[in-house]
């Protein structure tokens, strides 16, 4: 299963870390995913979806249906 949002669309990124003497080995950042169940008055039932934090607080915020709609997405994407 990939580690990559379902709505954000947010993956691991790949860099160094840079010791003091300057070696290089690389590194991967994975993005804070947590999988939730988020209930959606439209289908009257829940989905289990992988979402980042960051989006999980602009769900939080706005509601499902209109971060969807700012980024383009419809409920039939996310389920």
């Amino acid at each position: 299963m990939s580690r990559k949002c379902d709505i954000t669309g947010k993956r691991p990124l790949v860099g160094n870390n840079v010791s003091h003497a300057h070696n290089k080995t690389r590194k991967r950042q994975l993005p804070n995913l947590q999988t939730k169940r988020i209930y959606v008055p439209e289908l009257s039932k829940s989905i289990r979806i992988k979402v980042s934090t960051s989006a999980l607080r602009s769900i939080d915020k706005m509601g499902l249906t209109a971060f969807l709609r700012k980024n383009g997405l419809t409920l039939s994407d996310v389920t």
